[in-house]
């Protein structure tokens, strides 16, 4: 029997608490797929989920492919697709409950443009990692956030996240909650876990995190919570990618992650166990680091690839 329900913007209300407490999609993904579904539905300006059609979706398409920002800059691809794909989710619910509206089938997302890699040249990471130099507390942190960085491949989400006490030094493993509150284990190369050790050394602070800011006077007691955020790492990465001399990258957390990948693959690791560490869902987002096995192509095909005698 299918279910009449005229208000969809209540139906939207539903399924992004839908979205939250029965698939346990984490706040920000909540709040994602509420900004693109109310978008959609502000363009659509639909009463009932009956009147939503394939031709309307259609035609949001054109409207987000044309839409550009205050700068004159379009909406990129993969954004356009993020949309497309919260419409797509919300019309799966509606069809589980059997409320009447277009099939999720019929919805195709639009052709991504390659997703452009940012990764550091073996020289260039070296010179990065090695650029707090210094014994003080802050460089003996930077140390170890670069080093856990490129070790583990972590999210800068899931750096900021980190406690002390859930990093098992011994073991050179954490346990880390990724996207969609999935548990997955790292590993902590044996520099990892020596600038780790030297940096909770030296602290003197009770603060949970394992990574924190350093007041300027250092009265860790003043402050209730230390811990960096995302915006803090990027900064701090910035200023060593720049004491490292490295041009003409953008040398972001990310790029560390992206690196950290690459330099696995370059060893002989199969894209499959750089999928799990990495936390991708799936194996197609990390067949986006096939360029460091396609760069490897010509000399593959010189020695197995016999001239033909004439």
């Amino acid at each position: 029997m299918i279910i009449c329900v005229a208000d969809v913007k209540q139906l939207k209300n539903d399924f992004l608490e839908y979205l939250e407490i029965e698939k346990n999609r984490s706040s920000k993904t909540v709040e994602n797929y509420g900004h693109y579904l109310n978008r959609f539905l502000n363009f659509a300006k639909v009463g009932s989920a009956s009147q939503i059609s394939e031709d309307l979706i259609r035609k949001f398409r054109i409207y987000l492919n044309r839409l550009t920002d205050n700068h004159g800059e379009s909406l990129k691809k993969v954004t356009q697709n993020y949309h497309i794909i919260a419409i797509r989710a919300f019309l799966k619910y509606l069809s589980k409950r059997e409320i009447k509206s277009v099939s999720p089938e019929k919805i195709e997302l639009g052709k991504q443009e390659d997703r452009h890699i940012d990764f550091l040249e073996s020289n260039e990471l070296a010179r990065l990692l090695a650029s707090p130099k210094d014994d003080n507390l802050s460089d003996l942190r930077d140390k170890a956030i670069l080093e856990t960085l490129f070790s583990t491949g972590l999210r800068v989400s899931e750096l900021c996240s980190l406690e002390t006490d859930k990093v098992d030094l011994n073991r050179g493993e954490i346990s880390v909650k990724g996207k969609g509150s999935k548990i997955r284990l790292v590993f902590l190369s044996d520099d990892a876990q020596k600038s780790i050790s030297s940096f909770l050394k030296k602290r003197s602070d009770a603060d949970p995190a394992l990574f924190i800011r350093i007041p300027k006077d250092q009265a860790f007691g003043k402050y209730e919570n230390l811990r960096l955020s995302p915006r803090s790492i990027q900064r701090i990465i910035k200023k060593h990618a720049t004491r490292a001399g490295i041009v003409g990258k953008k040398v972001s957390p990310h790029s560390l992650r992206h690196s950290m990948a690459t330099d696995l693959l370059r060893n002989g690791a199969d894209i499959r166990s750089v999928q799990a560490i990495l936390g991708h869902s799936s194996v197609t987002t990390t067949q986006i680091y096939t360029h460091v096995t396609d760069s490897g192509l010509k000399e593959i095909h010189k020695k197995f690839h016999k001239k033909r005698q004439g």
